[in-house]
């Protein structure tokens, strides 16, 4: 499975590592599935029997729920600091679309 990451990703992500628990990674989840397309969100947490540790393009390891793996391949973690600061987080191969 593969994984995306803009430079500003990097630097919140890193942030957030910095203050995680020992074992603790960056995981990559699905919210809701519709489907067609997935909504995605990340949070800090342990590996489990499901997961597979990828290393993205800027080399940092993220956790991906292998029984998600139709939605989570390919996905793109982007940082944004405006319209307001926040994480973006589609996977281009799906169809995606903006609440």
């Amino acid at each position: 499975m593969k994984v995306k990451i803009n430079r500003h990703a990097v630097k919140v992500l890193n942030q957030m590592l910095a203050k995680a628990e020992e074992g603790e990674m960056i995981r990559v989840y699905i919210t809701e599935n519709h489907g067609n397309h997935a909504h995605y969100d990340l949070k800090l947490d342990q590996k489990t029997e499901h997961d597979e540790v990828v290393q993205s393009d800027k080399d940092i390891p993220i956790l991906l729920d292998t029984r998600d793996a139709d939605f989570l391949d390919g996905v793109w973690i982007q940082y944004f600091h405006v319209p307001q600061p926040g994480f973006t987080i589609y996977n281009p191969a799906k169809e995606h679309h903006h609440h």
